[in-house]
């Protein structure tokens, strides 16, 4: 083995590199092997089992709370999609008075701290008087994914060619058929993505949650923290697993998408 080789095996930006990504992984592989334990404590070794993870299929109060969570990301990331695009188009192509600051106070959802946000969106529901349901979650997750969505989109149109539309109207096209036919297809792999982002961060939310949800309307994160005040059991483990299993393949499927857009911006 050659001298230039191990030295770059053992270099400290290589071990560096190492450390971080065990600091980052390892517990996510310590909660895997514990999800296949035989023993209903964590700290104990019993053997190999899949029985947790078919627990999970037959735990009806867990599936409804799925269920929920999969409605209201599902709701909250359709209304986003359409509310964030058209508010990144808007701020990208037309000027108009105090448009630095709305764009400015369009995306404070990304950087405001949840506990902030479920505060101020608790206040304004009790203000207004509208009773707390899915409905209610459904309503304060559109706020954040909404910013998501258009600051995804937004980048990209950032880096499109302005005079396609234009291009466009000159061969005939009316505003509508240019927009439909020629931005859209072009921003759709931005879209998908912002989608995907904030599918993934309206089903882990938790705080802004527990303070909109009503009776009976709990979501799945409001779940796993509600058992696991007692302990941190196997089927949590296992479902925890699955969770970022799922996490991952959707981050992967936006990644692809992104790298898409970009390839064929390059062509």
């Amino acid at each position: 083995m050659q001298p230039s080789f191990l030295k770059a095996i053992f270099s400290w930006q290589s071990i560096f590199t190492l450390v971080m990504f065990g600091y980052m992984y390892l517990p996510i592989a310590v909660l895997g092997f514990y999800s296949f334990n035989d023993s209903a404590y964590s700290a104990q070794w019993e053997g190999f089992t899949l029985k947790w993870y078919e627990r999970l299929l037959s735990d009806t109060r867990l599936l409804a709370t799925l269920q929920n969570s999969l409605v209201v990301a599902i709701v909250a990331v359709a209304i986003s999609a359409v509310l964030g695009t058209m508010m990144a188009v808007g701020l990208a192509k037309y000027k108009f008075w105090g448009r630095k600051l709305y764009r400015g106070v369009s995306i404070l959802p990304v950087v405001v701290p949840d506990i902030a946000m479920a505060v101020a969106t608790l206040v304004f529901l009790a203000v207004v008087g509208l009773p707390l349901s899915l409905g209610t979650i459904i309503a304060a997750h559109v706020v954040f994914c909404l910013a998501y969505v258009a600051v995804v989109v937004g980048s990209r149109l950032t880096s499109l060619d302005p005079h396609l539309e234009e291009a466009a109207l000159d061969l005939g096209a009316t505003p509508t058929q240019a927009f439909i036919k020629v931005l859209l297809p072009e921003l759709s792999p931005a879209i998908i993505a912002g989608c995907l982002l904030a599918f993934v961060l309206s089903m882990d939310d938790f705080l802004i949650s527990s303070f909109t949800a009503g009776a009976g309307s709990n979501t799945l994160p409001m779940e796993i923290f509600s058992r696991i005040r007692t302990g941190v059991k196997p089927d949590i483990n296992a479902l925890s697993v699955l969770l970022i299993l799922g996490s991952g393949l959707i981050a992967l499927i936006a990644e692809s998408l992104r790298y898409q857009g970009n390839k064929q911006r390059f062509r």
